[in-house]
C-alpha cells in the first residue's frame, strides 16, 4: 500500500503536464509580420484601414529587405538597410522619421509582450538630411477660375470631384469617400458632413466637421448626387470595398496639370482655400474649422464651434464669379 502511494506521489507520466512543463520548448517568438497584426489588434486599430495600410507598408518593405524574421532576429544592419533604402528613394526627412517611429513602436510592443530585453535595433537611428519636403503651391486665382469653368463645360464625375474640392478645401479622400447621406442639399445652408466611414477613415479627430457648399462646390455636389446610381457620391472611386483615393489622385492630377502652373496638384486646392480665406480676413479659428486643421490653444477645446451660417458667410465671400 505504501509503495503504491509513493508511486502516485512521485511518478510522472510521460504524457503528464509536469513532463510537458519540463520538456517542452519555449513558445516561438512571433515574426515581424505577425507582431504587426497583433500590434494593430491590441491597439484597437485592426479596423482602421488607413493605420493597417500604413503599418503594412512599413513592415512589408523591411520584410522584402531583410526577411520575415522572429522579432528578436533583426539586427542593426537590418535597420541600416531599411534606412538606406528610404534615403535612396529621396523621400523627405519626415517620411524617414515616421517610418522608423512605426517600426520602433511595433518592435517595442512585441518585445514587451514576449519578455525580450534586447535593445531595439531600430532605435537611435541617424536619418541624415533626407530630401527636402515638397512644398505644395496654391493654385493661382486665374487658374482656379479657369479650372472651374472647364469643370462646368466638361460636366462629368471627374470634374464634379475637382469642382467640389476647389470651393471646399477638403482632402481628396474626404470628398471621394462621401456617401450621399453625408450631403445635405435641402437645408437652408447646404453642406456636407465629414465623419468616419468603414470604407474611408479620416486623418485626425479634428477632420470631423461640416463643410458648407457654395459656388462650384454646390453645383458639383448637386450634379454628383443626382447622377450617382447608388449610395456613394462618387461610385467611380468609392464602394463597399473602400475608397480608391490614390486612383482618384492619379486621374484628377493627370487632367489638372494641363490647366494649372507647374507644381500645382489636387491637394493645392486645400492650400488655395486657406489663402483665399486669409485674403478676406477670415478669423483663423473659422479657417481651421473649415479645413479640419488642428486648432491650437486651450480655448479651442471648449464650445461647439461656429454655426453653418457663420462658416458659409465666409465661404460665400471667396466664391469666384464666372
Amino acid at each position: 500500500m505504501e509503495r503504491e502511494w509513493n508511486e502516485l506521489l512521485f511518478t510522472v507520466s510521460a504524457t503528464g503536464s509536469v513532463y510537458d512543463l519540463l520538456h517542452d520548448k519555449p513558445n516561438a517568438l512571433p515574426t515581424l509580420s505577425v507582431a504587426r497584426e497583433t500590434y494593430c489588434e491590441m491597439k484597437g486599430r485592426a479596423d482602421d484601414r488607413r493605420f493597417v495600410r500604413y503599418t503594412s507598408r512599413v513592415v512589408s518593405e523591411i520584410v522584402q529587405l531583410a526577411g520575415d524574421k522572429a522579432i528578436n532576429g533583426y539586427t542593426r544592419n537590418d535597420a541600416l538597410l531599411f534606412r538606406d533604402s528610404l534615403l535612396k528613394r529621396e523621400v523627405s526627412h519626415n517620411t524617414v522619421k515616421r517610418n522608423f517611429e512605426c517600426i520602433r513602436a511595433i518592435w517595442n510592443f512585441a518585445a514587451r509582450e514576449n519578455g525580450i530585453s534586447d535593445p531595439n535595433p531600430f532605435a537611435n537611428m541617424n536619418y541624415g538630411n533626407g530630401a527636402a519636403a515638397v512644398k505644395r503651391m496654391p493654385i493661382p486665382i486665374d487658374d482656379l477660375r479657369k479650372v472651374q469653368q472647364l469643370c462646368y463645360q466638361k460636366d462629368d464625375d471627374i470634374r464634379w470631384l475637382i469642382a467640389l474640392l476647389s470651393d471646399t478645401g477638403m482632402r481628396l479622400a474626404e470628398a471621394a469617400g462621401l456617401a450621399k447621406e453625408d450631403v445635405f442639399l435641402d437645408t437652408e445652408i447646404p453642406y456636407v458632413k465629414l465623419c468616419e466611414r468603414p470604407w474611408r477613415p479620416l486623418k485626425t479627430k479634428s477632420s470631423e466637421r461640416d463643410v458648407p457648399l457654395v459656388g462650384a462646390a454646390l453645383w458639383a455636389a448637386k450634379r454628383a448626387y443626382e447622377s450617382s446610381p447608388n449610395e456613394y457620391l462618387f461610385p467611380r472611386y468609392c464602394s463597399d470595398e473602400g475608397c480608391k483615393a490614390d486612383y482618384a489622385s492619379n486621374s484628377l492630377n493627370k487632367w489638372l496639370r494641363q490647366h494649372v502652373q507647374n507644381g500645382c496638384v489636387v491637394h493645392s486646392f486645400r492650400h488655395s482655400m486657406r489663402d483665399r480665406l486669409r485674403a478676406v480676413e477670415c478669423p483663423s479659428e473659422i479657417i481651421d474649422q473649415l479645413g479640419g486643421w488642428v486648432q491650437l490653444g486651450t480655448g479651442a477645446k471648449y464650445g461647439s464651434g461656429f454655426t453653418h451660417y457663420e462658416t458659409a458667410r465666409w465661404c460665400q465671400r471667396i466664391t469666384l464669379q464666372p
